[in-house]
C-alpha cells in the first residue's frame, strides 16, 4: 500500500522538475536578449562607423535596429512570463512539500500510536493469561 506522503513526495519531484524547466526556459530567453543586445550595438556602432561602406547602407541598418529593438521588447515580455512561471512552479512545488512533510508527520504519529495501542493490546492479553 503506498503512503501518501509517497506519493506527495513523488509530486514534490516531478514539480521541482517543472520548475528547473521553467529555469531551463529562462535562461534560453535570457540568452537570446543578451545576443540581440550584442547584435544592437554592433548595429549602432556600424551606423556611427565612419567607414563609408557602412553609411552606404545606414538606411538598413536602421530598420535593423528597429527590428531588433522590437524583438527585445518581445524577448522582455517571455522573460517576464518565464519568471512569473518559475514562482508559480516554485511555489506549488513548496506547497506540496508542505502537505508531504504533514502528511509524514501524521504517518509518524499513526504508527506510534499503533505501536502504543499493540503494546498496551500485548500487556492486556498476557495480563489476561497470568491472572487466571
Amino acid at each position: 500500500m503506498t503512503k501518501r506522503s509517497d506519493k506527495l513526495k513523488r509530486l514534490v519531484s516531478v514539480q521541482r522538475h517543472l520548475e528547473q524547466m521553467a529555469e531551463m526556459d529562462l535562461a534560453a530567453t535570457t540568452q537570446q536578449r543578451q545576443e540581440v543586445t550584442e547584435t544592437m550595438d554592433a548595429v549602432a556602432g556600424a551606423i556611427s562607423s565612419l567607414n563609408p561602406v557602412h553609411r552606404n547602407f545606414s538606411g538598413i541598418y536602421a530598420a535593423q535596429i528597429g527590428k531588433l529593438r522590437h524583438k527585445d521588447v518581445m524577448l522582455a515580455g517571455v522573460q517576464q512570463m518565464h519568471e512569473m512561471r518559475i514562482m508559480r512552479e516554485r511555489t506549488k512545488g513548496d506547497r506540496l512539500e508542505e502537505q508531504m512533510r504533514d502528511a509524514r508527520s501524521a504517518e509518524d504519529r499513526e504508527a506510534a500510536d499503533n505501536a502504543v495501542y499493540d503494546l498496551i493490546d500485548q500487556h492486556i492479553a498476557y495480563g489476561d493469561g497470568s491472572d487466571r
